[in-house]
């Protein structure tokens, strides 16, 4: 697929380090992307090496002094702008989300509305970034708050998202006066790249500072960096617990502060009062969309023992019908792993499960045969289990259900809840009582928690993340934008006298 000739600056190699219009060719490792698709290489991007990283956070700190000067809907109308130019590559960059990471054309196009509907969302925010006035204790005196921006703004993003999720932060740390620099997956370096030459397009007639967006595509390392990086007061993260352990204690470490968006083991419940056609459809989209690998996908299904053959049967008849193949023919439901080292620990959890006394209701495997010749395409599948097997306290990033059922309301609540991840939970119930039971204080244990809808497809108009080990960090929607904030309190004293706190009197 030639994904070069639609998209402004993407080349076949690319230099791996921007300031925004300024580019250098990496020291540090070549980064070859493959598409999970065919198997075939798109192309390359250089490393940054330590040298060139610091170049960048360099100029993003001389940036982010004028930026911040700002007025607020002036950075909005900059944001909005940003969203134009997505829109009009919506198709380019959507087809090329699809054949560097493997989601459906579909998702690829999802994910880059992701990206225009938090442009949208910023923009407004540009003129809502309000503080608070309180009342003094003091006569003559006023107090309140205000919000400043932080400075440099850290983001690691992960491959299953590898557009959406640099947006939901960088828009909003934009408006809010921050600058970013942008550590995108190895897997998906590409992508990156472009995104980075549609927003320099849009600073530079604008007049943007150098440096207000800076990318360092990188390994390992470079993550490391900005962990330990004092320069960086916020580090986001988005991936694996394990990864997101490691950025937040270096940072804590600092005194930093970290935004972490970590692993989810989600689970829906299905009560004998729900609707089955809703919850075999939303069962089914959560569980095997983008090939499992979302934060959000559905990995355990909790079913009433009253209608659990029933449940069983309609998902075995589901998934009896689903395509798998090419990503980027619409007809296809289920598209590749991201490599085959995902293809590996899918067979491993498979082969634990087996062990454990899993009982597979639809197989797994490999495909194999014309049209899988990147090895990466595995069949979705379902397996019986007790709640209490390791595998399925274990988040693995690939298209395995497991089926489980349940007695009491809380049964089901103390299994959907017995995980160490909480991202995303669901009931599907028609009954009030048991809605509004899942959703109280007894309930969920998860940041998001819905009813007759799936786990997956969050919207950007709320809050996003989970608690435990999913890293307690929010983004997009709601409040989230003052995690890129400082909250400073003011009080002026427009009296003619001192009066000081708690009556306190120290006459001189």
């Amino acid at each position: 697929m030639d994904v070069f000739s639609t998209l402004p600056g993407l080349a076949t190699n690319n230099p791996g380090v921007s300031t925004g219009n300024s580019w250098m060719n990496g020291s540090g490792p070549l980064l070859h992307s493959y598409s999970p698709v065919d198997g075939k290489q798109i192309g390359s991007v250089t490393g940054a090496g330590r040298a060139e990283y610091d170049h960048a956070l360099n100029q993003a700190e001389k940036a982010f002094l004028e930026w911040r000067a700002w007025p607020a809907p002036r950075r909005g109308e900059i944001v909005r702008q940003i969203g134009e130019s997505l829109r009009a590559h919506k198709q380019a960059l959507g087809k090329l989300v699809s054949y560097e990471m493997g989601k459906s054309l579909q998702e690829g196009y999802g994910e880059v509305q992701e990206m225009i509907d938090i442009c949208d969302l910023a923009v407004g925010l540009s003129r809502q970034l309000h503080g608070l006035t309180m009342h003094s204790e003091r006569p003559g005196h006023r107090m309140y708050e205000q919000w400043h921006p932080l400075g440099v703004v850290g983001i690691i993003t992960a491959f299953n998202f590898p557009v959406a999720v640099w947006s939901w932060n960088a828009m909003l740390a934009w408006v809010c006066g921050n600058v970013c620099i942008w550590k995108p997956s190895e897997k998906t370096p590409l992508c990156a790249v472009a995104c980075q030459h549609i927003v320099a397009e849009v600073f530079a007639k604008n007049n943007v500072p150098e440096g207000v967006s800076c990318l360092a595509a990188g390994d390992r390392e470079c993550g490391e960096w900005m962990a330990t990086d004092a320069r960086i007061p916020l580090v986001s993260a988005t991936g694996s617990t394990h990864m997101g352990r490691a950025v937040g204690a270096t940072v804590a470490a600092r005194l930093g502060r970290s935004l972490l968006e970590l692993g989810g083991n989600n689970a829906i419940i299905i009560s004998r009062q729900a609707d089955l056609d809703i919850a075999i459809l939303g069962a089914v989209f959560g569980a095997v969309g983008t090939a499992g690998q979302r934060c959000t996908t559905t990995r355990r299904l909790i079913v009433h023992e009253d209608v659990y053959e029933e449940v069983k049967k309609k998902l075995v008849n589901a998934y009896g019908q689903l395509s798998i193949g090419d990503p980027l023919d619409e007809k296809n439901h289920v598209g590749p792993l991201i490599d085959k080292a995902a293809v590996d620990q899918y067979l491993q959890a498979v082969a634990v499960c087996k062990k454990e006394g899993g009982n597979f209701i639809v197989d797994a495997g490999v495909m194999e045969g014309s049209g899988f010749e990147s090895g990466c395409y595995v069949r979705p599948c379902i397996a019986e289990v007790r709640p209490d097997f390791d595998i399925v306290r274990r988040e693995t990033f690939a298209p395995i259900l497991y089926l489980m059922r349940y007695k009491t309301l809380e049964e089901a609540i103390a299994i959907q809840n017995g995980v160490p991840q909480g991202l995303s939970s669901a009931i599907m119930t028609l009954d009030l009582r048991e809605a509004e039971h899942f959703l109280s204080v007894a309930g969920s244990d998860c940041g998001i928690a819905n009813v007759n809808i799936g786990t997956s497809g969050a919207e950007i108009g709320g809050a996003f993340g989970g608690e435990k080990e999913t890293g307690g960090g929010r983004e997009s929607g709601s409040d989230a934008w003052k995690a890129y904030m400082r909250r400073q309190t003011n009080t002026i004293n427009y009296s003619r006298r001192l009066p000081l706190a708690q009556g306190i009197n120290f006459n001189l």
